[in-house]
């Protein structure tokens, strides 16, 4: 009795729970169908703006870009080449300043160079006499040689015809035999040691002459070194150095004044080797053919600009050869000269170029053909560019023949007529909508 009671308990809680359950959903489809559903909006893609350039093709001239030291082409330091006294100097002895071909640097005190020039002067004139008294005798002895043999001759003619006249015809005495031969003997001896005098007078003269020739160099190295007691400029320089003073006691090989000329500049540009082999103008028919080393370079002219006037005057060198390769850092150093004429300013607000400037220098190459000329930051760091085709981004990779200042210059990967975008994207999606702005030519 008790288990029926409680199996209807649970049926009947299980039939509300149910109808609880039916009531709840009829309620919430009632409801919704008293919503109305949202109108369906469809999503609208936004356009990005950019700039953009049509690609044409040109035939565009290198230009290779270095930085170099201006410098006087010819530094002379000039060093006395006899010992003194410094007895003046030039007024106007002093960094900086100019002094003329010709000027009298400085003077040593010649009185020991005069008196070693008198002394040598002495000497040649004692050999010249002892030459000349020399020859003197050579022609006397020579005359008494002469009488000398005929001497010897009659007394050996006289001495044979008595000694002939004894043994044969025995006639005459033996003692005037011996005195004919004795008086023969005596002249044949005098006549034997003036021909040897006579013989040795060349080999005196020649010792003579040589000992002159000898005086005449210590006469000439005296007259140079009594010369060399003014040191003269040997061109018209700038005083770049000077360590000497009135007064001071100099040897030979210090250096005293360092002069410069500075009528032809020389600016030494070191340029990638790469750049070297690839665009610098070489002189064709002028390459070397018994040394290995550079051919001459095409003397094209360059512009020339101190760097810490970059807005500034500008100046025209000529490209003159190859100094050097560092096999260090594989770096071509180039001479670029400027002369005084190029090296003045036309302004009179703008300086000369002068030694100690550090200035760029801009060195006209090869021409690239049939390239684009596209901005620098318009092509990547992966050599790739945005291009708009059919208004959608486009992800392009080309290939960079040279970057030259802020133009990146491309042979291949986009076709003459391509739209490029030169505005500058962060990580855009591909296939994205262009809205082009601004559109120019690439010429343009």
């Amino acid at each position: 009795m008790n288990e029926g009671k409680q199996s209807r308990r649970v049926f009947l809680r299980i039939a509300m729970c149910v109808l609880v359950l039916l009531l709840g959903a009829t309620g919430m489809m009632a409801l919704a169908n008293l919503k109305k559903p949202p109108a369906e909006v469809l999503p609208e893609e936004h356009a990005l703006r950019v700039e953009a350039i049509a690609a044409r093709t040109a035939d565009v001239p290198v230009v290779i870009a270095g930085f170099g030291e201006v410098r006087a082409l010819d530094v002379v330091p000039i060093s006395p080449e006899v010992t003194g006294r410094i007895l003046q100097i030039h007024p106007r002895l002093e960094v900086g300043e100019v002094v003329s071909e010709g000027d009298l640097l400085f003077e040593i005190d010649p009185v020991d160079y005069e008196a070693a020039q008198q002394e040598a002067e002495a000497a040649v004139e004692r050999w010249t006499q002892s030459i000349r008294i020399l020859e003197k005798r050579y022609d006397l002895d020579g005359r008494r040689l002469d009488t000398l043999v005929r001497n010897r001759d009659l007394a050996k003619q006289e001495f044979e015809r008595l000694k002939t006249l004894l043994e044969r015809d025995k006639v005459g005495a033996r003692s005037n035999v011996d005195a004919a031969e004795r008086s023969y003997n005596l002249a044949r001896d005098q006549a034997d040691q003036m021909s040897q005098a006579v013989e040795l007078y060349p080999i005196q003269i020649g010792e003579a002459r040589s000992s002159l020739a000898s005086a005449r160099a210590g006469l000439s190295l005296a007259e140079a070194n009594l010369k060399r007691c003014r040191v003269l400029a040997p061109f018209k320089g700038r005083v770049k150095e000077v360590s000497v003073e009135t007064g001071q006691y100099v040897r030979p090989g210090n250096p005293a004044v360092v002069l410069a000329d500075d009528s032809v500049l020389e600016i030494h540009v070191p340029i990638d080797s790469r750049d070297g082999r690839q665009w610098l103008k070489f002189e064709e028919g002028r390459g070397q053919t018994d040394a290995a080393w550079f051919a001459g370079l095409e003397p094209v002219e360059c512009e020339i600009q101190w760097t810490e006037d970059a807005s500034g005057h500008k100046w025209t060198g000529v490209l003159h050869r190859v100094v050097k390769f560092d096999p260090n850092t594989r770096m071509l150093h180039l001479a670029v000269r400027v002369d005084a004429s190029r090296a003045l300013s036309d302004s009179r607000d703008a300086l000369p170029l002068v030694e100690g400037m550090f200035c760029s220098v801009q060195i006209p190459g090869k021409t690239v053909r049939n390239v684009f000329q596209l901005p620098r930051w318009a092509v990547s760091f992966e050599n790739t560019v945005y291009v708009s085709r059919e208004n959608r981004l486009q992800t392009v990779p080309v290939e960079v023949a040279r970057i030259q200042g802020d133009t990146a210059l491309v042979s291949s990967g986009i076709d003459p007529g391509d739209l490029v975008i030169v505005t500058r994207l962060a990580n855009p999606l591909e296939n994205s909508l262009l809205a082009i702005e601004g559109l120019e030519s690439e010429e343009g």
